[in-house]
């Protein structure tokens, strides 16, 4: 089993900035490819951004290409998520999950979820 908990989550004004922060715990991080998903109220659950195990290889969906990006530091078993340029439309629960093998776009491909941290940007 591999438990995640995400933080960072909070309020803030259109343009912002916010990071959030995903820790792994439990069996080995080694391996897994971690993504960020999020789903507002009444919406799909939607992908944001993956990384594969060695961070080399990073995926994003393209409503947060060139204002999100995603990190890791396996030392640290810890992904984050730096959010700029906040849009109201980015209001959502954000939550990581973890995968053996490559980067992935469609949530039941994710092993592993935390329970996830509430983003709400304000126009």
């Amino acid at each position: 089993q591999v438990q995640l908990a995400e933080s960072g989550g909070g309020l803030v004004q259109a343009g912002g900035s916010l990071r959030l922060s995903c820790v792994a715990s439990g069996r080995t991080f080694s391996g897994y490819a971690m993504g960020w998903f999020r789903q507002a109220p009444g919406k799909e659950r939607e992908f944001v951004a993956g990384i594969n195990w060695r961070g080399f290889s990073t995926g994003y969906g393209d409503s947060v290409k060139g204002r999100f990006t995603i990190s890791r530091d396996n030392a640290k078993n810890t992904v984050w998520l730096q959010m700029n340029s906040l849009k109201p439309e980015d209001t959502a629960v954000y939550c990581c999950a973890a995968r053996l093998g490559s980067v992935g776009a469609l949530a039941y491909e994710y092993e592993y979820w935390g329970q996830g941290t509430q983003v709400t940007v304000s126009s």
